[in-house]
């Protein structure tokens, strides 16, 4: 019995079925956990979203920022854009059923008795845990609701930046959603700052990594995140976990066992392939 947790998949579906493979991964003695980001970029969107949700109860998963946009595009909300190679997916004869288990899924796991929080792109340090918590289900509620494509199309925008217990309405699902899904970098106040990408090297002060700064979550569990590929798994303290290292990039699929923090990698595809984007603009 082991718990398996793999980064950011983007559609890389033969790789994901080869670091299954390595670890001889079994649904029904084992668990999987999913980062987020399970769709677009890569080629094999539509043969991910059927695998993941032919492994039932064996997978804990969360939603990332592009798994959103898809639920966006096939509400008619968003464009959908080449590049993300979805549209054998939108196209597929499954499409409802697989959009609408999607839209079901969770953006928080959280594990107490191996004190392990899962999130796309982490846990700002101004949330406690019950915190973290309730913002995930109000998310989630109204994913799972007949308004979730009101809420989609909210869901853009920057603002509101800064967590207060009296937000409220779409101001505050965008907010939790912006945690949960896009975050990276935040003032030393924990405020929210949505435009930097660059690598933490390279950022421009006072701008903090979300996971470097010190937050009631953070200090008690262990932080399993994806979302941030120009990471490359590194430079995190040593109770958090980035696993994206940029499959659908060219880089790695990433694999942790968590029970002895072993990992395990396979190369991309699609490295041979050309015109692959930067991991930083993703």
């Amino acid at each position: 019995m082991s718990t398996y947790l793999i980064g950011d998949i983007h559609g890389c579906y033969d790789e994901l079925k080869i670091i299954l493979a390595q670890v001889r991964f079994d649904p029904a003695v084992d668990t999987l956990w999913l980062t987020g980001d399970l769709v677009a970029r890569g080629p094999g969107s539509l043969e991910v979203l059927r695998l993941v949700r032919s492994l039932g109860d064996s997978v804990r998963l969360v939603l990332g920022n592009h798994d959103l946009h898809l639920l966006a595009v096939y509400a008619g909300i968003s464009r959908n854009k080449p590049k993300d190679r979805i549209t054998p997916l939108l196209e597929a004869p499954d499409a409802d059923e697989l959009i609408n288990w999607l839209r079901r899924q969770p953006v928080l796991q959280v594990d107490e008795e191996k004190k392990l929080v899962m999130a796309h792109a982490g846990i700002t340090p101004q949330w406690d845990l019950a915190t973290a918590r309730q913002c995930a289900r109000e998310v989630e509620a109204v994913l799972k609701s007949d308004s979730y494509p009101l809420f989609l199309d909210a869901m853009y925008g920057d603002m509101p930046n800064n967590w207060s217990p009296e937000l409220s309405g779409l101001a505050r699902l965008r907010f939790s959603t912006n945690v949960f899904t896009r975050m990276r970098y935040c003032f030393p106040n924990g405020q929210l700052e949505m435009n930097c990408k660059d690598t933490p090297e390279k950022a421009p002060a006072p701008l903090r990594p979300w996971f470097a700064l010190p937050g009631p979550v953070s200090e008690r569990y262990s932080v399993v995140f994806g979302h941030w590929a120009s990471l490359m798994g590194q430079g995190t303290p040593a109770h958090i976990y980035g696993l994206d290292t940029g499959c659908c990039w060219g880089g790695e699929l990433t694999l942790l066992r968590w029970e002895d923090k072993t990992f395990t990698r396979v190369p991309s595809n699609r490295q041979n392939e050309t015109g692959v984007e930067n991991p930083i603009s993703a």
